[in-house]
């Protein structure tokens, strides 16, 4: 993602996320996160519970190429979107470890989506995220508009389903 404009100014961020859920609760967990503010860094886990580090992300636009470097990782995600894209509303729900326990956290993203052919290169092989080089499917998502609340403890009648460790990250540093 690139960020044009935010309440912490403009900033890159590339995520890799997996499946996750609370319980009944389905959703994406941030396994890994670099962004290219401090000041992103600090409110990503602060707000989030992400596991933001700060690094050096390169972001590259070619027509309809999309490419996001990380540059002190050795990581490269390439896309090449098709023509046609779709005004869409996507609800996502991150699942994330913060203060001793697991937190949702609700967002809502309009956008412009299509469908794109991507390629994610790791130059180091024993990298933790090497499991994720090779060609994938996915999307561009142009123009969004993200709408994040707060995370929160999860409540209710589903939360009483025990949580499911083995999918949550090493718990993110304090953002202090």
């Amino acid at each position: 993602m690139r960020y044009d404009d935010s309440p912490v100014g403009a900033y890159c961020e590339l995520s890799v996320l997996v499946p996750a859920r609370v319980g009944l609760r389905p959703g994406m967990c941030v396994v890994a996160m670099a962004v290219t503010s401090a000041d992103a860094r600090l409110e990503c886990r602060r707000l989030w519970g992400l596991p933001a580090e700060v690094g050096t992300l390169r972001w590259e636009a070619d027509g309809r190429d999309r490419a996001m470097v990380w540059e002190g990782r050795g990581i490269t995600v390439r896309a090449h979107r098709t023509r046609h894209a779709l005004a869409a509303l996507v609800p996502v729900r991150s699942l994330q470890w913060r203060d001793g326990g697991p937190v949702v956290a609700p967002r809502r993203l309009r956008a412009r989506v299509a469908l794109a052919r991507c390629h994610v290169g790791v130059d180091d092989g024993d990298d933790a995220l090497a499991w994720m080089a090779g060609a994938h499917r996915g999307l561009v998502i142009q123009g969004a508009s993200i709408v994040a609340s707060a995370a929160r403890r999860p409540a209710g009648m589903l939360s009483s389903v025990p949580w499911r460790e083995r999918v949550l990250p090493t718990p993110a540093e304090p953002a202090g």
